[in-house]
């Protein structure tokens, strides 16, 4: 009997052991250069049972005591294998090498985990090493380039870097920074965005199913994760390009413990125009100088307090400057008279983080920021007319410039709780103080010393604001088939005596038909409280970034999807997503307004609507071997009705394309050759055009002429179609190992076969016939470029 007993005993205390839990969990890195490795795989194939690293690297995985043979991957590194008796936490912290087996070329998911496995849908990771391939104009490979490539995501305009993402504007696009807002992304007018992609480690684009840590934007977030620093040793790129050149330098200060990294690039166009300019001006008489430029820099510094604590700060800032300055001088007997006019165009961002990461325990990682993002328009001129007499010297002075902008202050704590496989929760809250300054208009009028002199400023006042938020998610795996992701969202906004609230409920879904294909759906609910107040006629970046009031109300908009994901014989990746948004309280300049109306205040300018977005897209990808890249179709309809607008009829939004078609393909030739190839086809955009001209009754006399200023007669909003774009673009990389490291020599074209794509349309007359032209502006564009890697 006692032997019996004593047998229940140890088992009960077996059982007892058995059933315990412990955590494994730690950081994934690259073994060159200490680089955390965002999204990679933690999997016990035999258990069935994962996790993936979150944004700093950190994993943690809790399972029953057990023996595990793990496997730690990341898609273009070797995998490591570990097998664990797992009888107490364990603390695995990992390198993992990079393979030469897998010198691809990736599209999307950076991640081991497969797209038919994951909850999210609408979610593409892009890692730059395929911006580094694909042609680009003028050779200048950018980020923003590559995502307009994808399906559901929409240029602006030739050559500009602006995104449209299902129906959207660009104002509804949350693009972070390593977490801090980038107002506005574009350099040389919208031809290239502000990131550098040396500087770059991670990018990953959301167009649905937003996880509830997102908000403040209606369409997609685009999360960009600069380069943490080489933790290992100093090391350098660089390049020299028809347009600009850039450096990066990154190592350690303090070998595995403090990283730096540096990365700086600017234009040379005004240093090589401006002997032309000069010399052009000499033979006209006059002295000028003009130009335009741009720079930005990024800096981050990464330090590590032990294996539980780590602190970053990193700072970015950028600037465009268009100038023109002109200086005239004659005499007339013994009187002298000199003319000087300036003229100035210039924007730019800045933006700064410090982090803190934390591991509370084995199963809880938390992350503490503050943040500073500053956003400044400014378009100015200066006259200054001076007469110089035998006796005296008297002059006028004009000096006019324009600025707005916007500037922000956020604190926020977040994090990450990992109760075991089957649940990874994201709970966080925090505050941005926003300053708007929706545009003021400065004035200086000088008349030699008179007492009438002006110098005064005019519109609208600085607005201050709060926009409150906080949030909670969790990943949920319910049995072997089913995962959804699961949260809400709420945020409020607080200027003056207005205040806004939104819960925001948010699910995206997956269920598992087999382990290759699996169905997901997903729906949104999204708040945004600050408005882009965009005037389409002219091409500057003179849009007002303005907040919601008493009068203004917050945008909002509902997003339902459902698709389809595939992968086929583990080389291609298949996904087909249906959706369908709705979208309220957008905002239009009334007719004829715009910012240059500095009788009224912005909001006294301004028409209220909705609009909706449907469609389809289709991404067909293949990651692995000599030959990779990727297919995206997408067929959208897209629509805007103001009850002021068009006689409030529904109308086509400015963006509205039926079919958008891109086609990218990589082939390496050699170990050191491969070559890009980019086809891309997009129907026309909606323009408005006038179907008739009457004469006015107003005359001018002009220059002893009578003019008659013509009225046009418009009969509906974006009720013509531009010429369908398409295009195509190749490349050609040479590389070339070398002593003090590796070299690099690009070649290829924009718009190979010089395709004559509209830019704008317009009438015009010939004899007695009105026609429509079209204006172009690029042709084939040759481009090279050297870069190197030391």
């Amino acid at each position: 009997m006692r032997k019996l007993f004593f047998i229940f005993l140890l088992s009960i205390a077996a059982f007892s052991v058995r059933a315990q839990k412990f955590t494994i969990s730690g950081y994934l890195g690259d073994a060159e250069t200490g680089e955390k490795l965002i999204g990679a795989s933690i999997y016990s194939k035999q258990k069935l049972l994962g996790t993936t690293t979150n944004a700093y690297g950190f994993y943690s995985l809790t399972l029953p005591t057990d023996t595990y043979n793990l496997v730690f991957s990341y898609v273009g590194y070797a995998s490591q294998k570990l097998k664990i008796n797992l009888v107490q936490n364990e603390v695995i912290n990992l390198e993992l090498s990079s393979s030469i087996q897998l010198k691809t070329f990736e599209v999307t998911a950076t991640q081991a985990e497969q797209i038919q496995e994951r909850s999210q849908m609408s979610v593409i990771d892009i890692p730059m090493k395929s911006v580094e391939v694909i042609p680009a104009l003028l050779g200048e490979r950018d980020i923003l380039k590559v995502i307009q490539l994808l399906p559901g995501v929409q240029s602006g305009g030739e050559g500009t870097s602006g995104l449209y993402v299902r129906g959207g504007g660009p104002d509804q696009n949350l693009i972070l920074l390593d977490g801090v807002p980038v107002y506005n992304a574009s350099h040389l007018f919208g031809f290239f965005s502000v990131f550098n992609n040396d500087a770059i480690n991670n990018v990953e684009l959301i167009k649905g199913g937003f996880p509830a840590r997102y908000g403040g934007r209606l369409s997609s977030v685009i999360d960009i994760k600069m380069k943490e620093g080489n933790q290992k040793e100093w090391h350098g790129t660089g390049s020299l390009g028809l347009v600009s050149s850039k450096l990066t330098v990154e190592g350690p200060l303090i070998k595995d413990k403090t990283s730096l990294i540096v990365s700086g690039r600017r234009t040379y166009i005004d240093l090589l125009a401006r002997p032309i300019i000069k010399r052009q001006a000499q033979l006209s008489g006059t002295d000028a100088v003009a130009g335009y430029y741009f720079y930005d820099v990024n800096a981050k510094v990464n330090h590590k307090f032990s294996d539980n604590s780590r602190l970053f700060l990193s700072i970015y800032t950028g600037k465009d400057r268009a100038y023109a300055d002109f200086e005239d001088e004659y005499n007339n007997g013994s009187t002298r008279y000199v003319s000087k006019n300036e003229a100035s165009l210039g924007w730019g961002n800045v933006t700064t983080a410090l982090r803190w990461n934390q591991v509370i325990s084995k199963k809880v990682f938390s992350n503490t920021t503050f943040t500073y993002s500053k956003y400044q328009f400014r378009v100015g001129e200066k006259l200054d007319d001076t007469t110089y007499e035998p006796d005296t010297t008297y002059g006028e002075l004009f000096e006019y410039s324009y600025t707005s902008g916007i500037e922000d202050f956020t604190g926020k704590i977040d994090f990450d709780i990992l109760p075991n496989p089957n649940h990874y929760i994201k709970v966080g809250l925090g505050d941005i103080y926003h300053t708007f300054t929706p545009g003021v208009n400065a004035f200086r009028n000088e008349l030699g010393g008179n007492q009438n002199d002006i110098d005064t400023s005019f519109g609208a006042n600085k607005i201050f604001a709060h926009e409150l938020f906080a949030y909670a998610e969790d990943d949920i795996k319910i049995g072997s088939r089913l995962k959804v992701n699961v949260g809400l969202h709420f945020s409020g906004f607080i200027s003056g005596k207005t205040s806004y609230y939104s819960l925001q409920p948010r699910f995206s879904g997956r269920f598992s038909i087999n382990d290759n294909l699996s169905v997901k759906a997903s729906y949104a609910e999204m708040a945004q409280f600050i408005h882009l107040l965009t005037n389409g006629t002219i091409g500057l970046p003179t849009d007002l970034w303005v907040p919601s009031t008493d009068q203004v109300k917050p945008q909002n908009s509902r997003q339902f999807a459902i698709g389809l994901a595939q992968t086929v014989k583990q080389k291609f990746e298949v996904s087909l997503e249906g959706y369908y948004k709705t979208m309220q309280n957008l905002i239009e300049y009334k007719e004829g307004a715009s910012f240059f109306s500095v009788d009224k205040n912005w909001d006294e300018q301004i028409e209220f609507g909705q609009g909706n977005s449907y469609g389809a897209e289709l991404l067909v990808q293949k990651k692995e071997g000599k030959t990779t890249g990727w297919i995206g179709y997408t067929l959208s309809w897209t629509n805007r009705q103001f009850d002021n607008l068009n006689f409030g009829k529904t109308y086509p939004f400015k963006y509205d394309r039926r079919h958008d078609i891109s086609f990218v393909l990589v082939h390496q030739l050699k170990e050191n050759i491969d070559v890009g190839v980019t086809w891309v086809y997009g129907t026309g955009n909606a323009v408005t055009l006038a179907t008739q001209k009457y004469p006015s009754a107003n005359q001018f006399d002009f220059g002893g002429f009578n003019y008659v200023q013509p009225v046009q007669y418009f009969e509906s909003r974006n009720d013509f179609r531009m010429p369908s774009y398409h295009r195509l673009d190749i490349g050609i990389n040479f590389k070339k190992e070398k002593k003090w490291g590796e070299r690099t020599w690009s070649f290829g074209a924009y718009n190979t076969y010089s395709r004559q794509n509209p830019f704008y349309l317009f009438f015009d007359t010939i004899g007695d016939q009105t026609v429509v032209k079209q204006v172009s502006l690029f042709p084939i564009i040759p481009f090279f470029a050297y870069s190197f890697k030391f």
